[in-house]
């Protein structure tokens, strides 16, 4: 045994691998400043029971708006705790409670040696105090008698306390602490005031079901809150203590499958004098999940960057406009959503039409769900074309059109495997440029653009300018053009604002300053801009989401889309199955969204979103632009003359019409060649070829456009003389 010793220690001393050197010393000096810690703790006075209550008295953490002055909300302007002994609650509570944090807890000394061990090597190889390992002695002991620093110090404090706190206490005395003061999310502590709170009922009436819900906040309240956007995850937890109860005996098979089927309805939220409550529950998981539920019960100052005036107005166009659409286009719900573009700092949220409605889920945020954006997404499609020096004045032909090769070219069904898509209004328009197929949001010319971009192109580009949740190529078709990937509409209007600012990106925050209660700043807004697009294509864009001549016909002179005198940037986007609808806007200083549809992901009413949101867009940009300065967008760039003539606008010759690929390389269209050869170039040109035999005579879509202008230009004299 000396000879296995001495052969450790001699490696330990002569090991070369500057890692296990490294982590052989840290575990050592681990082991021995925690031994020292245990020293130093070993006479720690243990307080009386009856002091457990007033020793850890959660402090006001409040959240201001941008002023500083508004007072969006208080965590804990009244800490709603009810003190009842243990006999008063359900076994169900005690024992799900148990199975979830603690199954030892009645055979342990108060800490789990395995926990222990496995919570100090994962913070010595992390070089973080992230893992816990607690029992439910020590989460008493974290919760009542210690501070919120976080050393390994403390936990050794922690360690040493709950060891004598069971050699004072019972296990039942120290599971009624725990049951009385643990916080379950809000101003609730306890089992029984969140009983009371969340199922109107006493913690000793709670079924399994409900018991099972409530002992699964305690890991995360605020991430877990039945009130939040995470309600699947609460579900999936909710069972895995139902199991955990099975599994070590607290409830038999039966009882497991009606708890499981048990359909638990949790009281509505309580309005407690909140401002933008989901914009402020979207704060607090922030700093939960930053600085830890129990530094944010503690104190904290928190400004934000909600414009608090704007919030007001952002309710209220909301409610009004929503509780319409619910009469008019079977639309129960509606969000909004307005960044600073050249911070993005979020000036105002509104997840729902009434946060405390519980028919409509109004306390699901909806400006954070994954949503399917439709032709708000065309944008970045465009934008990736543009980047590979395709532009606005682009020629491209909307005619019906094969895209998959696994049917014939002349085969113009969608059903699988074939994809040819068509237009809202089932119309085919024929020639167009980039700019008019973007205004009036067609089709066929948006798939062109996305295959002559590239699809991971796009994707590159979607997620450098902010959107988080977009997949890879390989889950994507040609689809990807019409918005069948979900986003989420904060990064959504978020990565809009990024084209109002010229390329350069920031982040969406909602935090100008945190600050402890010593006056201790945590946290303080910086800009972190990132130049993510070519500032020439996004004028470029902003000038094409901005041309109100080129949305006519589709729209007309006078639409909610147009503020006569500003420059506003804008795009619509429907679903296919109508069941979401989207506007999406921005000026060089404010970027707005909004969306509508049903909570449940129910249809609507078969109508475009031009009709279903965009006037709810219109009230409120009408606002934000008395509210926010006026500027202008830069000028976009001038197409070289010696451009290719299709890029010029031009799409047929002596040799009549043909696709884009005829005429140039779709991997460098300012350079020579074309794609001929592309996949595609059958299908597009067979497209194309069957639409010509009954197009026009006009050689360029520059004259049909001059012609359609010449058009509205004498139906507006006719309109002015009537």
């Amino acid at each position: 045994m000396k000879k296995k010793k001495d052969s450790l220690l001699h490696t330990l001393l002569t090991t070369t691998n500057p890692f296990l050197r490294a982590l052989y010393i840290a575990v050592g000096v681990g082991f021995v400043g925690f031994g020292l810690s245990l020293l130093w703790v070993a006479f720690t006075p243990i307080p009386d029971l009856d002091s457990f209550g007033s020793r850890k008295v959660p402090q006001s953490t409040k959240i201001y708006d941008r002023t500083g002055e508004t007072v969006l909300y208080d965590l804990n302007p009244d800490v709603r705790r009810q003190i009842i002994p243990l006999s008063e609650m359900s076994p169900n509570i005690i024992h799900a409670t148990i199975a979830i944090e603690d199954k030892e807890f009645y055979s342990h000394m108060g800490i789990s040696i395995t926990g222990i061990v496995r919570s100090i090597i994962t913070d010595i190889s992390t070089m973080s105090l992230a893992q816990g390992g607690s029992t439910l002695t020590q989460q008493v002991v974290k919760n009542t008698l210690l501070t919120r620093e976080k050393s390994f110090i403390r936990k050794a404090h922690e360690v040493i306390l709950a060891i004598k706190l069971e050699q004072i206490y019972t296990k039942d005395e120290i599971l009624e602490l725990y049951l009385n003061y643990i916080p379950y999310g809000g101003v609730f502590y306890g089992a029984e005031s969140s009983s009371r709170a969340f199922f109107a009922k006493s913690a000793k009436d709670l079924s399994i079901a409900e018991a099972a819900y409530l002992a699964a906040l305690p890991q995360s309240p605020t991430y877990y809150s039945p009130y939040g956007n995470h309600r699947a995850d609460l579900d999936i937890r909710k069972n895995l203590v139902l199991k955990k109860m099975l599994e070590q005996g607290y409830i038999s098979q039966d009882e497991y499958d009606e708890a499981a089927a048990e359909k638990v309805v949790f009281s509505p939220a309580r309005d407690g004098s909140i401002i933008a409550p989901h914009f402020v529950f979207y704060i607090r998981e922030y700093l939960e999940e930053k600085y830890g539920a129990d530094v944010v019960s503690q104190g904290l100052s928190v400004v934000t960057t909600l414009d608090a005036d704007l919030q007001r107005n952002a309710e209220s166009i909301v409610n009004e406009y929503a509780l319409s659409n619910a009469t008019r286009f079977n639309a129960s719900n509606a969000a909004l959503i307005a960044t600073d573009p050249k911070t993005g700092q979020i000036l105002a949220m509104v997840g729902s039409r009434n946060y405390f409605d519980p028919d409509i889920d109004g306390n699901f945020n909806a400006t954070l769900a994954l949503r399917q954006p439709g032709s708000s997404f065309k944008p970045f499609v465009y934008a990736a074309a543009l980047s590979k020096g395709f532009t606005p004045q682009t020629a491209i032909l909307d005619v019906p059109t094969q895209f998959s090769t696994s049917c014939a070219p002349t085969d113009l069904s969608s059903e699988a495997p074939c994809y040819a898509p068509g237009n809202y209004d089932d119309k085919f328009r024929g020639p167009m440029t980039f700019t008019t197929a973007l205004a009036q949001s067609i089709n066929i010319p948006a798939v062109k653009a996305l295959y002559i971009a590239g699809i991971q192109n796009v994707i590159d580009l979607g997620r450098r300018m902010g959107l988080t949740t977009l997949s890879d190529a390989r889950d994507y078709g040609l689809s990807f053009a019409l918005g069948a990937a979900e986003v989420k509409l904060l990064e959504l209007t978020n990565a809009y604002g990024t084209f109002a600012n010229e390329g350069i990106y920031n982040a969406p925050t909602g935090i100008l300053k945190v600050t402890d209660p010593k006056g201790k700043v945590l946290e303080e807004f910086k800009d972190q801009p990132k130049q993510v697009l070519d500032p020439g294509v996004a004028r470029d864009i902003s000038s094409m989401l901005s041309n109100n001549e080129a949305r006519q016909p589709e729209y007309p002179p006078v639409n909610p889309l147009y503020f006569p005198g500003y420059d506003v940037a804008v795009k619509t986007g429907t679903t296919n199955d109508y069941r979401d609808a989207w506007t999406v806007g921005y000026t060089p200083t404010i970027a707005v969204g909004v969306w509508a549809g049903n909570n449940n992901n129910s249809p609507m009413v078969k109508e475009i979103a031009g009709y279903i949101v965009a006037p709810m867009w219109n009230a409120f940009m009408q606002k934000a632009l008395v509210a926010y300065p006026k500027e202008y967008f830069g000028e976009p760039r001038a197409v070289s003359p010696d451009a290719p003539a299709v890029l010029r606008g031009e799409y047929a010759d002596g040799s009549g019409w043909h696709s884009i690929l005829h005429w140039v390389n779709k991997d460098n269209p300012l350079g020579f060649g074309n794609s001929r050869g592309d996949g595609q170039y059958p299908y597009w040109e067979a497209g194309i070829s069957n639409w010509s035999t009954q197009a026009p005579s006009a050689t360029t879509t520059l004259e049909l456009i001059s012609d359609l202008q010449d058009e509205l230009e004498k139906a507006k004299e006719r309109e002015a003389n009537n």
